[in-house]
């Protein structure tokens, strides 16, 4: 299966989409990596709908990655006597460790480590900012507070903290428990770490994870901004969760940050993907806006990874048309006469290694003699990184002995990955090399190609040569 695009599609499985007939139309319609909500799917469900996508993938011939999202800590208010209260600007408002019912002045806050750390005039925000609250007083036990937008709360609303740096882990119980059964399944390639925001949150996770899994930091608070060159240093790839961002920050600053952090994921060589609410009308109708348009062009044109598809794939009533969209909106920007332009003029400068100086000359060489692809072999994964890195013009088809290499390999922009076992010697290399481009659909007889790959042959990191070659005839 050959995709026409280079940035990926991620699609959210949920009740609208979790049969293998769905799953399969999805990645038919474009979707290259699915994500599992761990907040609502139970172990059972994940390893389901695990299976099942492997089934697809097994008819499709084409690795498809998986993401299991661990849901992370959930900040909620207690439960009001009557259900929900009205407040009004300027009175006070106490948040405490009292189990009881909640009124008009006061609401149970089960979370200690909130009480613990929020400071006088720091904001807490209620229900996605609907109600904003500033911390008058503290005292360990409870926070008093002054409301300075909203007239309503009800039970069991979340709570956001802009201003606060909480000093617990991001990892709860659930999360690792959650863990746990995501490793034992083998065949999940990415987990997704919420509400990172430190580097520090990454350590418990990367320790239990070991290896098996990418670890992929979501950004969704502000304090993870201020640290994000030490995040992103520490994590595979980043998600930028804009819903959460835009709760906690000026949603005017939303769009700024975003095109700063793909681009920091760029100048790394990180996955980079955005999400939330890119085609969210589409959840109840079978078009988007001209808005949800834009906005998915703006992520293409600035060279993310990946978009994502959240509720729009999960519980939509167009789930397909969803995915079908998305595909044909980033292969009209990857077409306009602009995007070239756009997109090269932000290519990171390369490292003064022996690896990145030769994907730098592979997409040189390739643009220069408009060759037909790039086919890097890669085992670990770095050598398809560093090749996209490039965002070449021409495609590049990574070659790995590793399954789950290629699968994890496909969330990356522009990379076509192929399962085939590592070359023997030189002359296989290249016929391997050619006989791929050909058989999926890159190149026919007489087209040329530039290869790279390690000497030895199959040494992890190794990147070390470079070999243009012509596609013959079959025998």
């Amino acid at each position: 299966m050959k995709r026409t695009r280079n940035v990926k599609i991620l699609a959210t499985l949920g009740p609208a989409s979790s049969d293998e007939l769905m799953i399969e139309k999805l990645h038919m319609a474009g979707a290259d990596v699915f994500r599992i909500n761990m907040s609502h799917a139970s172990h059972d469900v994940m390893r389901t709908l695990v299976q099942r996508i492997r089934s697809v993938e097994a008819r499709s011939g084409r690795p498809i990655g998986i993401l299991a999202d661990l849901q992370g800590p959930k900040l909620r208010v207690g439960k009001f006597a009557e259900g929900r209260v009205e407040v009004k600007p300027g009175q006070t408002f106490t948040l405490d460790d009292n189990a009881a019912p909640g009124d008009t002045t006061r609401v149970f806050l089960p979370h200690p480590e909130i009480l613990e750390s929020v400071q006088p005039g720091q904001r807490l925000l209620l229900d996605d900012g609907k109600l904003a609250l500033r911390a008058v007083s503290c005292d360990g036990k409870s926070i008093v507070t002054r409301v300075i937008s909203g007239t309503q709360i009800s039970d069991r609303k979340g709570v956001s903290l802009p201003d606060t740096l909480l000093t617990v882990g991001v990892l709860t119980d659930k999360d690792r428990i959650d863990l746990d059964a995501v490793l034992a399944t083998e065949d999940v390639d990415w987990v997704a770490l919420s509400f990172v925001q430190r580097p520090e949150d990454l350590a418990e996770v990367r320790r239990l994870a070991n290896g098996r899994v990418g670890i992929m930091s979501k950004i969704e608070k502000p304090q993870a901004i201020e640290r994000i060159e030490e995040i992103i240093e520490l994590s595979d790839a980043l998600m930028i969760a804009r819903g959460d961002l835009g709760v906690e920050l000026p949603l005017e600053s939303v769009p700024g940050i975003q095109k700063q952090l793909i681009r920091a994921c760029r100048n790394s060589g990180k996955p980079v993907i955005v999400a939330t609410q890119m085609l969210e009308s589409m959840i109840t109708a079978p078009v988007p806006t001209r808005a949800e348009v834009s906005d998915v062009a703006t992520a293409v044109f600035e060279g993310a990874d990946a978009i994502m598809l959240s509720a729009e794939s999960a519980a939509g009533s167009y789930a397909v048309e969803a995915v079908t969209t998305m595909a044909s909106i980033a292969s009209a920007i990857e077409r306009e006469p602009h995007y070239p332009g756009i997109i090269y003029a932000q290519r990171a400068r390369p490292e003064a290694t022996s690896a990145d100086a030769v994907s730098l000359a592979a997409r040189q060489i390739a643009e220069t003699l408009n060759l037909n692809a790039i086919v890097c072999y890669t085992t670990s994964g770095t050598t398809g990184l560093r090749a996209s890195r490039e965002r070449p013009q021409v495609p590049v088809i990574a070659l790995s002995p590793m399954v789950k290499t290629a699968r994890r390999l496909a969330i990356v922009w522009g990379l076509h990955c192929v399962v085939t076992r590592d070359a023997v010697d030189l002359a296989d290399m290249v016929d391997r090399a050619c006989r791929i481009v050909a058989e999926e659909g890159f190149g026919r007889t007489g087209d040329r190609i530039i290869i790279s790959a390690g000497v030895p042959l199959g040494t992890p990191g190794a990147t070390n040569m470079l070999r243009i070659a012509n596609i013959a005839a079959p025998c």
